[in-house]
C-alpha cells in the first residue's frame, strides 16, 4: 500500500490505546526492552505521547487539508488529557517520565518498580514537552525558568560524568530533584531550548552556556566519537543530528550557526551508508532543516518491519554513578533499557513527508 500522509494520521491514530491492556486510553503502547537478558516490559509513560503530539503540533503550518488537521487535534487532545497523572506529586509544575499519584515507576515490571532506589525525579525533556503541547501562563513560564535555574549545573553540585572541559559551564541538568546528580545532554537541551525560544524567556548565563556544550560537542566531533558521552538518553549520533537541526531549524541560535556545516556533512555521510530505514528518515529531516537537499525517502512503501531495531530513547542504568569503572561499564548496552514506540515511528513518517512537502 502506498501511504499518504493522512494515511499514516490514520495510523497513528488508531495506535492511540482504547484502554485496554496496560495503556490507558489515548496514550501510545511503548516497550522496554534489553536483548541481552531477554527483558521486555509494556512501559506506561508520557514521554513518547507528548513528543508525538509536540512533532505533529509543528507540522500544522505545512497541512492545509483540513481532515489531517482535525486528526491531528483529536490525536493530541487525547495525549494532554492524561499529563494530570504525570505531574509532579507535590503539585509544582514539573512532569515525570512515568505516573507519579502513585509512583508507578518500570511499570509492569518484577524487580525494579519494588525499590524506591529506581524511582527517578521529574526530568526537563517530559517537562518541556508538556509546556511546547499546552498553553501556560507567562507566571508559569518564569516559574519554570527558574526552577532549571536552581538545578543547574553549579547552582547546588557540579557535574562529574562529562569532559573536564565542560564541568564548570553552568549548564541546565536532565533531572530535578534535590539530590539527583548533575547531567549534561545535548538532545535533552536542544527541547529545552527550544521551549525557551519558543515562550521568548529571558536569556542568561545557563541558556547561554547549555547552547555552548552542544556546540562543543559538535565542534569536537564527540557527538561521531562518543555519542554515550554526549547524550546518555540519546547515545546515537543520527539522534543528536535530529535534535540539535530542529532547535536550528526553528531558532538558528547565533551561537550554533557555526555548527550547521559539521552536521551537514556528517548526516549526508551517515546517509551514504546505507542506515537503519528510520535513521534515514530522521537524517533526512535534519537535512531538510538544516537547509541541504537531500535524495528523497521512499517512506510512503514504508512498514512496521522497517521498525524493527530502531530505538529514540534509552535509561542507562549505570550513568548515575561516578566511580570511573562503573561509568566505563555504563557505556555497555547491558546495562541500557531501550524503549521503542511503533506509533512514534509513524509520526517520525509523518513529519518527514510534511517537510518534504507531499
Amino acid at each position: 500500500m502506498i501511504l499518504s500522509l493522512f494515511r499514516i494520521l490514520q495510523k497513528i491514530e488508531s495506535l492511540q490505546s482504547g484502554g485496554e491492556g496496560h495503556f490507558p486510553p489515548g496514550l501510545f503502547p511503548a516497550y522496554r526492552r534489553n536483548r541481552w537478558i531477554g527483558y521486555r516490559r509494556p512501559d506506561t509513560n508520557i514521554f513518547f505521547p507528548a513528543i508525538s503530539a509536540f512533532t505533529l503540533q509543528n507540522l500544522l503550518p505545512r497541512i492545509k487539508d483540513e481532515d489531517s488537521r482535525s486528526l491531528i487535534g483529536e490525536i493530541k487532545n487525547r495525549i494532554v488529557a492524561h499529563y494530570p497523572d504525570f505531574q509532579n506529586k507535590d503539585g509544582l509544575k514539573t512532569y515525570n517520565f512515568w505516573r507519579t499519584k502513585p509512583s508507578d515507576h518500570f511499570p509492569h515490571g518484577h524487580i525494579f518498580r519494588r525499590f524506591d532506589h529506581f524511582r527517578i525525579p521529574d526530568d526537563v525533556d517530559d517537562t518541556a514537552m508538556v509546556y511546547l503541547t499546552t498553553s501556560p501562563s507567562r507566571e508559569e513560564l518564569l516559574w519554570l525558568k527558574e526552577k532549571l535555574v536552581s538545578h543547574a549545573n553549579g547552582t547546588r553540585q557540579w557535574v562529574k560524568n562529562t569532559y573536564p572541559e565542560y564541568r564548570e559551564l553552568r549548564a541546565y541538568s536532565t533531572w530535578f530533584g534535590k539530590n539527583m546528580y548533575i547531567e549534561l545532554d545535548a538532545c535533552v537541551l536542544s527541547n529545552l531550548l527550544y521551549c525557551i525560544y519558543h515562550y521568548n524567556l529571558p536569556f542568561n548565563q545557563h541558556d547561554y552556556d547549555s547552547l555552548v556544550y552542544i556546540r562543543s560537542v559538535i565542534e569536537s566531533g564527540r557527538y561521531r566519537t562518543e555519542p554515550f558521552r554526549c547524550a546518555h538518553q540519546y547515545p546515537r549520533t543520527p539522534l543528536i543530528i535530529y535534535h540539535v537541526a530542529r532547535l536550528i531549524g526553528a531558532f538558528d541560535p547565533l551561537v550554533l550557526r557555526k555548527i550547521k556545516p559539521e552536521l551537514i556533512e556528517t548526516a549526508q555521510a551517515l546517509l551514504s551508508r546505507d542506515p537503519h530505514p528510520m535513521d534515514r528518515v530522521i537524517l533526512s529531516t535534519s537535512l531538510i532543516r538544516l537547509g541541504a537537499r537531500p535524495a528523497p525517502v521512499s517512506v510512503e512503501s514504508y512498514t512496521s518491519r522497517d521498525f524493527k531495531g530502531f530505538w529514540f530513547f534509552i535509561a542507562g542504568l549505570l550513568t548515575a554513578y561516578e566511580y570511573r569503572w562503573l561509568y566505563k561499564m555504563a557505556h555497555s548496552g547491558l546495562f541500557h533499557m531501550y524503549w521503542e514506540c511503533e506509533a512514534h515511528c509513524w509520526v517520525l513518517l509523518a513529519e518527514y513527508l510534511a517537510l518534504r512537502g507531499v
